[in-house]
């Protein structure tokens, strides 16, 4: 990416990604225009977000031509697709377009580990944090899970270590970012409203490792068809791991112990029932958690220490509470198919499922197929209901009631249970329309079912 210092750059979407960005360019003395389209946010507001509001110009509502006056570059936001109607009109304008993951690494310094993956990217980004903030003294945890990585870059140095969670939207418009470690845990269907094809999803997600030389490690998926073909093709050294094969390189589940191999060498890791995670979906987060950190150089005894202690991430299978011999699981973070079928099967007992929500136009055949006996009631919620409702009736299944909002699904699951079942929320769908996003779900669900 060409130097953004003094440039007059376009920031695209005023969320939290995008103020984060238009702060680290105004921070090496960049000029900005702050383009958002909704009329409705207040320009002086926004102004007062960020330091030298003197050289930020505001654009609501629909970006014209003349707005990109001496614009040399855009900054876009992840939740902005690359098929809006304004980036029409960049591209006519032939304005470079950049992800802020590319403008934070263009201005970061130290190592750099970056985690995507359909599923468990969170997870395994938390688990990789700690591990690193457990060895080397300047940690930065950033992107999706919280922090935008545009937030840190300017205070990292050459000593510290950034671990990054990266979204597909994310690498669309990468240049040279290049991670010292990358991770791709898997990749099963999810935002084709976005990328369109599974083709694209895949490409993009892939692309986490286009700029990686032979000096650098790409910790893949073994079990995943398409990431073993990718394995095949990538420059970087690839380090697999696996929950079903026994490897001959790498990391492997083999009898409920975690087993790294190496140069002939195997290493006892750690076994599955010393581990606060639930679920094998989680036992592979911890192997991919485990070959970052050894690739980034932690020393296994501390990676060791670090699994032992490690508690599930919020809103990702986590246990709420027991009431009258029923446990209350909260997995909102649940919001695709594929991440809410290894919740069902993380449940220790019989399940009353509350889900539904937005529509990312998935298709919820194999999610119905894994209810198998354990699930035993069906409560749906949102947009999807009748979809997911009609999907269910196909297979078979037919335990199925709709509720108007949370407060109603809780109360519903509630009274149909018995001593030894669970409720579960994990939706397989997004949670706008009905929330704000999947926190703000998780947290009215935990509400509700305290005050039962």
């Amino acid at each position: 990416m060409s130097q953004s210092q003094g440039q007059k750059v376009l920031v695209l979407g005023a969320g939290l990604s995008g103020i984060a960005a238009a702060k680290l360019l105004l921070d090496i003395d960049g000029e900005i225009v702050l383009f958002d389209s909704n009329e409705a946010l207040d320009p002086e507001v926004l102004k007062n977000k960020l330091p030298f509001p003197e050289r930020v110009s505001v654009v609501l509502g629909d970006l014209k031509k003349s707005d990109l006056d001496g614009v040399e570059l855009c900054i876009i936001s992840p939740g902005i697709g690359l098929d809006s109607p304004f980036v029409a009109v960049l591209d006519e304008l032939k304005i470079p377009i950049r992800s802020e993951i590319q403008l934070a690494y263009h201005c970061a310094k130290g190592k750099l580990a970056a985690i995507t993956g359909t599923n468990g990217k969170t997870t395994t980004t938390a688990l990789t944090g700690e591990i690193m903030k457990a060895h080397f003294e300047e940690v930065f945890v950033v992107g999706n899970i919280g922090d935008p990585y545009t937030s840190h870059a300017l205070e990292t140095t050459d000593d510290s270590v950034t671990v990054a969670e990266v979204s597909s939207f994310q690498l669309e418009t990468i240049m040279d970012f290049r991670p010292d470690v990358s991770a791709i845990l898997n990749i099963t269907p999810d935002h084709l409203n976005r990328h369109k094809t599974m083709e694209c999803y895949i490409a993009v997600k892939e692309s986490i490792a286009v700029n990686q030389t032979e000096k650098d490690f790409c910790i893949l998926n073994y079990d995943d068809p398409v990431l073993r073909a990718f394995g095949e093709t990538v420059r970087p050294r690839v380090v697999w791991f696996s929950s079903t094969e026994k490897l001959e390189e790498g990391i492997y589940l083999e009898e409920g112990r975690i087993i790294w191999k190496e140069g002939g060498r195997t290493t006892d890791v750690i076994g599955t029932d010393e581990l606060n995670l639930l679920g094998r979906h989680n036992h592979e987060n911890v192997m991919a958690a485990v070959a970052i950190s050894l690739k980034m150089g932690v020393p296994m005894e501390t990676v060791r220490s670090v699994l032992r202690e490690f508690k599930a991430v919020e809103h990702r299978i986590e246990f709420v509470l027991e009431r009258t011999g029923v446990k209350y699981y909260n997995d909102s973070k649940g919001t695709n198919p594929d991440a809410a079928i290894q919740a069902i099967k993380a449940m220790p007992g019989p399940i009353l499922l509350i889900a539904g929500g937005y529509d990312k136009e998935s298709e919820y055949d194999e999610w119905v197929e894994s209810f198998g006996d354990k699930v035993k009631y069906l409560v749906l919620i949102g947009q999807t209901r009748d979809k997911i409702a009609e999907c269910a009736k196909k297979h078979g299944f037919t335990e199925i009631m709709y509720a108007e909002d949370m407060s109603e699904a809780v109360s519903v699951c509630a009274s149909y249970t018995n001593m030894g079942d669970c409720v579960l929320l994990s939706p397989a769908c997004a949670s706008w329309g009905m929330f704000k996003n999947y926190e703000e779900r998780g947290e009215i669900f935990k509400e509700c079912v305290r005050s039962l």
